[in-house]
Parts: C-alpha cells; sequence; structure tokens
C-alpha cells in the first residue's frame, strides 16, 4: 500500500467517524469522586438506592455504564449513571454507597479516580 492511498484510507476513517470533542471528553477522565446514601428521585426520575451500584455524572446519558477506579488502592466496580452532579468542582463522580464502599472509600468520603465506558 502506497503512502498516498494510507492517507486517503485514514481520512476515510476520520470521517466516518462521527465523534465530537465533547463526546471523547466526556467518555473518560480522572478527579475526585465523592458519595451519597439519599433516598430521594434522581435526575432520571427513578428513585436512589444506596444499595445499588449506581452514580451521578453532569453529563453522560443515563443509563451509561461505567467503570470506576479508586487511583488509591486499584479496586474498581462498574456502576450504571441514573442521576446528575457533582455539583462540586474537581469532583466528577458522585457515587452510590454501595459502589463506594466496593472501592474502598467510605471511610474517607471522597477519593481520586479515573473512569472510562464500558459495554
Amino acid at each position: 500500500m502506497s503512502f498516498k492511498s494510507s492517507v486517503a484510507a485514514l481520512a476515510a476513517i476520520v470521517i466516518a467517524a462521527p465523534v465530537t470533542f465533547a463526546s471523547v471528553a466526556e467518555a473518560a477522565g480522572c478527579g475526585r469522586a465523592s458519595w451519597y446514601a439519599l433516598t430521594s428521585r434522581t435526575a432520571s426520575g427513578e428513585r436512589m438506592n444506596p444499595a445499588k451500584l449506581t452514580a451521578a455524572h453532569k453529563s453522560l446519558r443515563f443509563g451509561t455504564k461505567v467503570k470506576v477506579t479508586n487511583s488509591n488502592n486499584g479496586k474498581s466496580v462498574v456502576v450504571r449513571i441514573n442521576d446528575r452532579g457533582p455539583f462540586i468542582r474537581g469532583r466528577v463522580l458522585d457515587l452510590s454507597k454501595a459502589a463506594a464502599s466496593e472501592i474502598g472509600m467510605i471511610g474517607a468520603g471522597h477519593a481520586k479516580v479515573c473512569y472510562q465506558i464500558v459495554g
């Protein structure tokens, strides 16, 4: 394959892939996460259940599955986005109490995490 045809093939792939900068930025990230254990209604309309593996994110679609890894201990959990938040600067996720427990951050109340969309 020549250089010219390789460049043309790459250009076709880039043009065909409808990815926006915002969606790429939202698909993965690192920052601080906190947890909450309310039983009020979430922004998606369902009741918050602290025993389920769920989380709040500012803009990911409801139902999105996200793998969250605690940077301090390497523990991970997969959560489903069902709420909006957190609304504290520097925080990227609010986890349910069950999810926070899975990655060992209950005692501290917050932790540095990295997350990525799965499935």
